[in-house]
């Protein structure tokens, strides 16, 4: 860098911050930032933003438009009643906007974020009550009895359903039966079978004449639950005329797909969010399955045409919360509980080691592949430099093709990635074009390979139990033995009997209220482990504290004053109104 002639001068100080290399046994930094002692000192001892970014966007960028936003543009006052602010120790909104982008002190932030994430528990239980207000006496205009289908069903199934299974089963059908519509929540652990309940389901609506839409989210996942339902019809003769709608659909497949569906010829629509665009004209709709992370999309209301009546909802979710905060998470559903694995499902053996372990891993890997596996890796970051001391998916898949052998096949895949490069990446492992996937987290949801038997999980520390618990249902979805290896690059006791937890339980509930009991604001800057509810800042495990304070105030709030119309409740009414008309609600549908 010649320019820098000019500026580095004898007898000066400067500090220089970057990424230390080591090239054979010379160390150097790559493209440090370089301070004089004065600039320096402005910033020693400030927490600093750190931004998600995209390319051609710089942090520094960011960080001066945040802070010009702050400066010149008015923020709205404030909605909270001083009491509310006072009994629940909230900071005011100006302040909690300031001190999260640029605290003062780590306390500070934590205050801010404090008020902001009361603000989501807050707004979300709202919402819920609105719904269950709604939903609570809604008829049943679409009554749906068992007929002969199911049971025959069932008969030629190749395994029998569970006692949890059965149990939840029975309670669909006296939903579908009774006087009121259903709006129920299947909660099961990961492998626990809920989509063949819903499927049974589906089955029953279809059999009585009536449309049932089952939404997943992602387009593999969709097109996954297509191929299983044509299996189905092919093996067993059952009634459902299916048809697919997902947004890589050519637009010749997306009108054919509307007119069968239009003309009611389709009984059965599986899809992603493209079934619920306004140009999807439903005969009559009476049943909507979705996965958890559609129950709240961020579509308006108005852009959807009325499409049907009141459509029963049954909601599918993997997510372990202990029933204690589930009372509370899903207030609007009636809620069912599958707690038992198929009988056939082999538990998966589990290891918690550290990183001196990882070429006797790499040689299992292998070992599992030779035999016709697959195998996972999940890395907590997308490229080198988001921190300096985790592993990457980029860097790491060039690693782990240089330990394989080269006819093994290794890909990445992460969430920055286009859609459909995705959706072409988890299809091609799923055909088993791919041997190992190193990806993040965005594997979490969306894909089932029966055939991939191993979980490597890099910096396991860096995750919750319930978001490690959710990864390693990825595998033991098939016949074979399956494995999970959690590598940890931090050896401490603490967090080895922490992982260990994942070691000795195979049962997601258990390890969510452990998780529940070990977590806090330690975790604060991990992997986020509620984005199933559409949640920016909250956690529904270590800000569980705050849900309840939240879940309190609303209930002494709506005691007090049900239909927020006091003087001192408007500005809350008026402030979440608009969160309200950015929510998908089925009954529109």
């Amino acid at each position: 860098m010649p320019y820098l002639k000019k500026t580095l001068r004898s007898g000066m100080y400067f500090v220089f911050r970057g990424k230390l290399q080591l090239r054979g046994q010379q160390r150097y930094m790559e493209q440090p930032k370089l301070y004089t002692m004065a600039e320096y000192q402005k910033f020693a001892d400030i927490l600093q933003p750190k931004y998600a970014l995209t390319k051609g966007l710089t942090n520094l960028t960011v960080q001066k438009s945040v802070q010009y936003a702050l400066n010149q543009y008015a923020i709205e006052e404030e909605f909270y009643p001083t009491e509310i602010l006072e009994d629940c120790d909230l900071t005011d909104l100006k302040e909690a906007y300031k001190q999260i982008h640029f605290p003062e002190s780590y306390e500070s932030m934590l205050y801010a974020r404090k008020r902001l994430v009361f603000d989501e528990f807050f707004c979300f239980m709202l919402l819920l009550r609105n719904n269950k207000d709604v939903s609570m006496h809604l008829p049943n205009v679409h009554p749906l009895l068992e007929t002969a289908d199911t049971p025959k069903f069932l008969e030629q199934l190749p395994f029998p359903l569970t006692k949890g299974q059965k149990k939840v089963w029975q309670e669909i059908r006296n939903d579908c039966a009774g006087p009121y519509c259903m709006n129920r929540l299947i909660q099961g652990d990961v492998g626990s079978g809920k989509t063949i309940v819903a499927l049974l389901a589906l089955l029953m609506c279809a059999s009585n004449g009536y449309q049932g839409a089952l939404m997943a989210p992602t387009e593999v996942l969709a097109k996954q639950h297509f191929q299983t339902v044509q299996n189905y019809i092919e093996e067993y003769g059952v009634c459902f005329k299916p048809v697919l709608l997902v947004g890589s659909m050519t637009a010749k497949e997306k009108k054919a797909a509307y007119e069968v569906i239009a003309s009611g010829e389709a009984n059965l629509i599986i899809g992603t969010h493209a079934l619920i665009q306004s140009k999807v004209v439903y005969k009559d709709l009476a049943l909507v399955v979705t996965d958890e992370q559609h129950r709240f999309g961020v579509r308006q209301r108005e852009n959807f045409i009325a499409k049907g009546k009141e459509p029963h909802v049954l909601v599918m979710s993997a997510t372990p919360i202990p029933r204690t905060l589930a009372i509370i998470l899903y207030g609007d559903l009636d809620i069912s509980i599958i707690d038992e694995l198929p009988a056939n499902r082999l538990p998966i053996k589990n290891a918690v080691v550290d990183t001196a372990y990882r070429p006797t891993a790499y040689r299992f890997i292998e070992n599992q592949i030779k035999e016709g596996r697959q195998a996972y890796v999940i890395c907590p970051m997308v490229e080198e430099g988001e921190s300096d001391d985790a592993e990457n998916v980029v860097d790491y898949c060039m690693k782990l093709q240089a330990a394989l052998p080269p006819a093994i096949t290794v890909e990445y895949l992460h969430g920055k990635m286009p859609a459909a490069q995705k959706s072409q990446i988890m299809e091609d492992f799923a055909a088993k074009k791919i041997d190992v996937l190193v990806s993040t987290t965005v594997i979490e949801v969306g894909i089932n390979v029966p055939n991939a038997t191993v979980m490597m999980v890099e910096n396991a520390e860096r995750f919750g139990l319930a978001s490690l618990h959710q990864l390693r249902g990825r595998v033991g979805r098939g016949e074979y033995q399956s494995y999970c290896i959690f590598i940890s690059s931090n050896s401490k006791e603490e967090t080895m009997n922490r992982l260990n937890i994942l070691k000795e339980s195979n049962d997601g509930f258990v390890i969510a209220s452990k998780d529940l009991k070990m977590r806090g604001p330690g975790d604060l800057f991990g992997v986020r482990q509620s984005g199933d509810f559409n949640f920016q800042l909250a956690d529904i495990y270590s800000n569980n504290d705050i849900l309840k304070l939240a879940n309190d105030t609303i209930n002494r709030i709506m005691n007090e004053d049900p239909g927020l119309n006091l003087p001192k409740h408007r500005k809350i009414k008026e402030h979440f109104q608009k969160e309200f008309n950015n929510n998908i609600d089925f009954r529109t549908i």
